[in-house]
């Protein structure tokens, strides 16, 4: 038996997009259930490579079959999709969710820095779009396609924030490797805070504002004395 074909029922029959993770999982507990078949206990040990290579075989095969359904991997979870010129009659059949309002331009902004740079603070995406950002990053964080990701080395620890994988199922998107190319925002430059300076082992950091003055150059003693400024005293009647 082969596995492509056994990966074939699981994802047909499955109520929910399965993860190739989930998938291994469940040739485990097919091959330790007991009175277990033969075919099963064959796949017990199965590499997560070798389902991924025979998924793939699988989706180009239905690709190239040219039928109304295709196997298709969002957000790393593979799962049977019908094709979109089908839309009208499955429209009939099950009825249109609602879904959320479509995201505004600059909420689309924002996101493909958060994407092509995450981590990333909001003061660095604003750095890039050059405008304040609170508001759309309320928004998109509610939507969930944005999270806190962890805090950033630098004076202050501000937040970072990275996509997550309901952005990729959002957008269609296998991984963020299938992020279409942008070098472009890539090379745009951020000025990145200082990192804070710890003043000695077990201390706390040195304040930014003694910073600034340790790191200000020590006066040129064979400079010559800077030019004093005219008296603005009124001369006497």
């Amino acid at each position: 038996m082969e596995l492509k074909y056994i990966l074939e029922s699981l994802l047909f029959s499955a109520q929910k997009p399965m993860s190739v993770k989930e998938l291994r999982d469940v040739f485990a507990n097919a091959a330790s259930e007991e009175n277990a078949a033969d075919e099963a206990k064959a796949f017990k040990k199965v590499k997560e490579d070798d389902l991924v290579a025979a998924l793939e075989q699988l989706a180009a095969e239905h690709e190239t079959a040219a039928r109304s359904y295709r196997l298709a991997c969002v957000a790393g979870a593979w799962q049977f999709v019908t094709q979109p010129e089908f839309s009208p009659w499955l429209r009939a059949l099950v009825g249109v969710k609602n879904r959320p309002s479509r995201l505004s331009q600059a909420a689309l902004e924002t996101l493909a820095i958060i994407a092509y740079r995450q981590p990333v603070t909001r003061a660095e995406v604003e750095q890039v779009r050059g405008v304040n950002v609170d508001g759309t990053m309320q928004t998109i964080l509610e939507r969930g396609l944005v999270e806190q990701s962890g805090r950033a080395e630098v004076v202050g620890r501000p937040a970072l924030y990275s996509t997550t994988p309901l952005f990729l199922e959002y957008f269609g998107l296998r991984g963020l490797e299938d992020l279409p190319a942008a070098d472009e925002l890539r090379r745009i430059p951020i000025e990145k805070p200082v990192a804070p300076v710890t003043a000695d082992a077990g201390l706390a950091t040195v304040p930014p504002e003694q910073l600034r003055l340790d790191e200000a150059p020590q006066a040129n003693e064979a400079e010559p004395p800077a030019a004093t400024a005219p008296s603005e005293t009124p001369a006497a009647n």
